[in-house]
């Protein structure tokens, strides 16, 4: 068992800095009014917005509930607890890794495999097809959000342009991703591809023999279950299930927010402005994209669509505290919690060993 402590390094602070630093320019630059921000904020409904603080954590929770019901059926067996704190861990690694949620789905490969060795074919499996399940959504809801702007007239040629771009790239990797998972030969060739490029610039000094057996061994593993799952529409379908509720709790929380500061915004503008800053989080464009771009992208989303510039900055602000800041946290202390535990564990086997 090994630790996996987290230390933070300058590059990880200074793109949040620049990050922020960017949001709050672009507020300067288009003469948002930053005191009336704050006295949003102030009068703010903070029941309402403690509701929307429920809501992430409920979304959270069955979103981890999609994942455990892939993992379960393939014989990984962890807690609904534990699939749920590992969640958060991953969200936290997105946070300060922000590598188009790869970062997430990476460091939940590595603690499920450092409790349960051997099940890395497994759990990439379950992670792939979550991800091909929030792809689908994300599209469908770009398409609807654009619809409902289409028939209310209230959606402008640029953010319909954006939609149906991001629409048909998401489509574009969907589909690239469902080839790769359908193809075995195509994996186990890739991987020989990466093998021997290593070798090559390693000049012969690194032999990856053996680990190319054990991914491939990983690999076989990996499309075992994808033929599996393939077998099972009903398991897809409750994993689906969990999944949209999730989707439905993480718009609501946009809603909520937009009610607490006194404003009703048409479920159009959320949902489409939701999917978009998802679908750009989530394709591999190579831009961090974690903090102030999505600040500015939203509140510059939200003004084209109608909304007034100091609301769509206020309700841009709040919904971020909750869906990064709060999710930070929360993932800070349960990484922390875990590493503590895993270092115990540790301590004490060594202890025993000496003995």
């Amino acid at each position: 068992m090994v630790s996996m402590k987290f230390k933070g390094t300058w590059k990880t602070v200074l793109l949040l800095a620049l990050g922020i630093i960017a949001f709050l320019i672009y507020l300067y630059v288009f003469n948002v009014d930053i005191p009336t921000i704050i006295a949003i904020v102030g009068n703010a409904d903070l029941r309402l917005y403690l509701l929307a603080l429920v809501f992430v954590i409920f979304d959270t929770m069955f979103f981890s509930l999609a994942w455990h019901t892939l993992l379960n059926f393939l014989s990984v067996k962890i807690s609904v607890l534990r699939s749920f704190l590992y969640v958060w861990y991953g969200m936290f690694i997105d946070i300060i890794i922000p590598a188009e949620s790869v970062s997430a789905e990476i460091s939940k490969l590595y603690l499920v495999t450092r409790e349960q060795n051997g099940t890395s074919g497994k759990v990439v499996a379950s992670l792939v097809i979550q991800r091909l399940i929030g792809m689908s959504l994300n599209i469908i809801g770009l398409l609807i959000g654009a619809s409902l702007l289409i028939t209310q007239m209230q959606i402008s040629g640029l953010v319909l342009n954006l939609t149906l771009f991001l629409a048909a790239t998401s489509m574009v990797f969907l589909i690239l991703l469902i080839l790769f998972c359908a193809k075995e030969a195509w994996t186990l060739k890739i991987i020989s591809k990466i093998m021997n490029f290593v070798e090559y610039i390693s000049k012969g000094r690194w032999k990856p023999a053996k680990i190319q057996a054990e991914i491939f061994k990983a690999a076989k593993i990996f499309h075992d279950s994808m033929r599996a799952f393939r077998r099972s529409p009903k398991l897809i379908f409750t994993s689906l299930f969990f999944s949209v509720v999730a989707w439905l709790l993480s718009i609501s929380v946009i809603y909520v927010v937009f009610v607490s500061i006194g404003f009703t915004v048409d479920w159009g503008v959320i949902i489409i402005t939701h999917s978009i800053i998802s679908a750009i989080h989530g394709i591999p464009f190579g831009i961090p994209f974690e903090a102030g771009l999505p600040e500015i992208t939203m509140t510059a989303l939200y003004g084209v669509l109608g909304v007034p510039l100091n609301i769509s900055a206020t309700a841009t602000i709040l919904t971020r505290i909750l869906t990064v800041w709060l999710r930070f946290f929360i993932g800070f202390v349960v990484q922390q919690g875990l590493e503590i535990k895993v270092m115990t564990a540790m301590k004490t086997s060594n202890q025993v060993d000496k003995t």
